[in-house]
């Protein structure tokens, strides 16, 4: 299986090393110019042997990275004398909202003193990043890998939203066999984590994890696959197509088993990397973890919820709701969403359980502005594997009959 994607495109990293933290050695206060080497085509690496120091024990070592072009990145670290030490990369140190970005999850050296992470998120601009390090490790490189250039949405479609009847205005059937539609969705790809520490690796256009069978689309987490501890896929709509307003409808069945977090939800388009979450928004129509549904029965919760910068989880303020559904794994339900300029309500089988009417400004309300539709199933993670992953199951399928999009004539 090829996990890299075929189309890279040469960008320019300068990395300005600024400071030096580690709890156990001595710190320059004045910044230190370092020269960039460049590997081949789309791959830069910086030189930590030049540096001084370069052996942090429980510690960090920041620098200034330069991103010449938007897109999902692998990550490399290279080090020897690495003693059981474990690292990870932290994106806008400074950042105004005191957030914590990490976009890399935890890395651990091999016996080479190799860690790499596939699909971190970095935007064009200037970066403040700080390399974490717990245990002892000397640093000899780091390396960033364009593996998918940003793709600029090519169609907006806004809905009206006054009128007695909803109109049909995109819709997938999954009607076809294989992989879905190429002009209706792209993949988002890696195992960087995702913002909530999950361990599956997204794959690209791999039908052993996302196809088209007997009218349904079909996503699918395996287990121990091809060198991946888990893997799956997460479709968006993004560099296809976005929405603004308008109904939106999944019709869905999703897997029990404790660990899965299956999701049917809109980000918005403005999405370029970690800082731009939850400035741009998000709605999330169906959200279910395993570990709230009965594995024989199939009853559980579906969650609806918005997030903003003035409401959002990591802030604890998020607003959102919740409803039992019961067959969630064995029955097809229909999880949607009414998006008007004014509200968000959702629904579960025509059933209204939500609202959403924070209006007073953009960091209340966002939803002016597009959004793309996301599908995913990941396995763990921050809520998803908040009661560990259930190690009986070696796959879970989440299932989905349809996605359709309406507005009002």
């Amino acid at each position: 299986m090829t996990r890299f994607h075929s189309s890279q495109a040469l960008f320019i990293l300068a990395l300005v090393l600024f400071s030096c933290s580690p709890q156990k050695t001595k710190v320059s206060k004045e910044p230190q110019k370092t020269s960039v080497e460049e590997v081949k085509p789309s791959k830069v690496s910086y030189d930590f042997s030049t540096t001084n120091p370069n052996e942090i024990e429980d510690g960090s070592l920041e620098f200034i990275l330069e991103v010449g072009e938007s897109g999902r990145y692998r990550v490399s670290v290279y080090s020897s004398n690495s003693d059981s030490a474990v690292l990870w990369l932290e994106d806008y140190i400074r950042n105004t909202d005191d957030r914590t970005y990490n976009i890399t999850g935890s890395l651990v050296p091999d016996s080479n003193g190799t860690a790499s992470v596939d699909g971190s998120p970095l935007a064009t601009g200037m970066h403040q990043m700080r390399l974490n390090v717990s245990g002892k490790i000397k640093l000899d490189s780091i390396t960033f890998v364009l593996m998918q250039k940003q793709t600029e949405t090519q169609e907006f479609l806004t809905q009206k939203m006054e009128g007695e009847d909803w109109e049909l205005v995109w819709s997938d059937e999954f009607d076809g066999e294989g992989l879905p539609d190429e002009n209706k969705w792209s993949y988002n790809v890696g195992n960087w984590g995702w913002g909530n520490n999950e361990p599956q690796y997204y794959t690209d256009a791999r039908v052993e994890n996302v196809r088209q069978e007997g009218g349904k689309l079909i996503i699918e987490a395996r287990k121990n696959d091809e060198g991946m501890d888990w893997s799956s896929a997460r479709l968006t709509t993004q560099g296809k197509t976005s929405f603004t307003y308008g109904k939106i409808e999944f019709r869905a069945k999703v897997p029990e088993g404790r660990g899965t977090w299956a999701a049917g939800w809109l980000l918005g388009d403005a999405y370029r990397d970690e800082v731009s979450w939850p400035y741009c928004g998000e709605i999330d129509v169906l959200e279910c973890v395993g570990y709230e549904i009965n594995d024989t029965t199939g009853s559980g919760l579906n969650h609806a919820t918005c997030h903003t910068r003035k409401y959002y989880f990591k802030q604890g303020n998020q607003i959102g709701s919740e409803i039992a559904i019961d067959s969630m794994n064995t029955k097809f339900h229909t999880y949607a969403i009414e998006w008007y300029p004014d509200g968000i309500h959702g629904y579960l089988d025509g059933v209204k359980y939500y609202t959403y009417d924070k209006t007073a400004d953009e960091l209340e309300w966002p939803f002016n502005n597009p959004q793309n539709i996301i599908l995913n199933l990941a396995v763990g993670g921050g809520w998803g594997g908040a009661k560990g992953i259930d190690e009986n199951y070696d796959s879970h399928q989440f299932v989905l009959d349809y996605v359709r999009v309406y507005g009002k004539k």
